[in-house]
């Protein structure tokens, strides 16, 4: 199965889970399928002290998460900081050159290691207006990632945490009193996931340059993303289209 089909599967998944349980599970699935132990989806928040309900499924080693809430570390996590500077998956191995480390950061990561937590890929989730949250996998320490994986493994994490999203019920507005998704609109967001530009959307439409701008304004407002890469995603887990959609020239 290649990476879009898989990617297609896992969708459709977790568009038919009801509870954070079932997500879980699913998660703990295609971790496993991808060659990853561990798996955590969550928002960057202090979980004990957070105002308001949070998203976080997670199957880490106990100690390290008592380790973890003690401290604190739901805002201060150096994965979680390396991802508000990146809307791209990363490995962990990669963030020294991402963000400067501080002497507790590194101590965090070694004591996530003793506790054999090892290498990891995380998936940025900053939603503008909501708390930054991310989906990681992980290895025990001493295990290689398979890099082969990490395509799949981000649009898997985007996926799964748009689904959180929509258990927690995060978004201001329902999704039953959104504005409907116009034609227009949807073969904007359609060429957009073929990696086209506003301009050669333009062109192959047969419309103004500030029309294409204009309608995936209106599409991103719609889904309360501030980046056009993410409308793809959104529009893929609510089904406005689909991965052969996509492929189709």
């Amino acid at each position: 199965m290649g990476t879009f089909e898989r990617a297609e599967a896992f969708l459709r998944d977790v568009s038919a889970t009801s509870t954070e349980v079932e997500l879980a599970g699913a998660l703990s699935t295609v971790a496993c399928e991808l060659g990853f132990t561990f798996f955590a989806l969550t928002h960057h928040v202090d979980i004990r002290r957070a105002a308001q309900p949070a998203i976080r499924l997670h199957n880490y080693p106990d100690e390290w998460v008592a380790y973890y809430d003690d401290n604190r570390l739901g805002v201060s996590d150096p994965v979680h900081r390396a991802s508000h500077v990146t809307s791209v998956g990363f490995a962990w191995s990669d963030i020294p050159q991402m963000i400067a480390l501080t002497a507790r950061d590194h101590e965090i990561l070694a004591h996530g290691e003793a506790q054999g937590i090892g290498d990891g890929f995380t998936i940025p989730a900053n939603v503008p207006g909501e708390t930054h949250g991310s989906c990681s996998f992980a290895n025990p320490a001493g295990r290689r990632m398979r890099e082969e994986e990490l395509p799949i493994a981000q649009l898997v994490g985007a996926f799964a945490f748009e689904a959180a999203r929509r258990l927690w019920r995060v978004r201001t507005l329902d999704s039953a009193e959104q504005p409907k998704m116009t034609e227009r609109q949807r073969e904007c967001i359609l060429w957009v996931a073929r990696g086209k530009s506003d301009w050669e959307i333009s062109r192959i439409l047969g419309v103004q340059h500030e029309t294409v701008i204009r309608h995936l304004k209106l599409a991103r407002q719609r889904y309360g993303v501030g980046k056009r890469t993410m409308l793809a995603v959104h529009a893929l887990f609510e089904g406005s289209i689909s991965f052969t959609d996509v492929m189709k020239r």
